[in-house]
């Protein structure tokens, strides 16, 4: 089920506008894992340089993506807004998408073909 709806309203001629509609259901079920996300990333087997070492670091640690969003939730007036199992599917998601990079750098004779290097200075 697709939980986005981008709708264009032409009612206003040339000063329409689009609407994007996201019905939230992104954390839906903790357990299972959609895939198709990482489609894009399959087929044109490039990430930025800057975006694969955040991930590598959230991966690693110190501190988990489950960690990091769960700190940057607790003070929210809906906490909790997401629960254990859905934040720890964070952290399983995560790894499916750097084992979809491996087998990218797996899969060339340079990882420039691969990592686009942005020059965005990491912190």
């Amino acid at each position: 089920m697709d939980r986005r709806l981008i709708e264009r309203f032409k009612q206003f001629g040339d000063n329409g506008f689009l609407l994007h509609d996201d019905n939230g259901r992104g954390f839906a079920k903790a357990k299972r894992d959609c895939s198709t996300c990482l489609t894009p990333l399959q087929q044109c087997c490039m990430i930025r340089l800057s975006t694969l070492l955040k991930l590598v670091k959230l991966y690693l640690g110190p501190s988990s993506l489950s960690q990091v969003m769960r700190n940057s939730l607790k003070d929210d007036p809906l906490a909790p807004v997401l629960l254990d199992t859905h934040l720890n599917s964070l952290d399983r998601r995560l790894g499916k998408i750097l084992k979809v990079v491996k087998r990218c750098l797996n899969g060339v004779k340079f990882w420039k073909n691969v990592l686009i290097d942005d020059f965005i200075p990491l912190k």
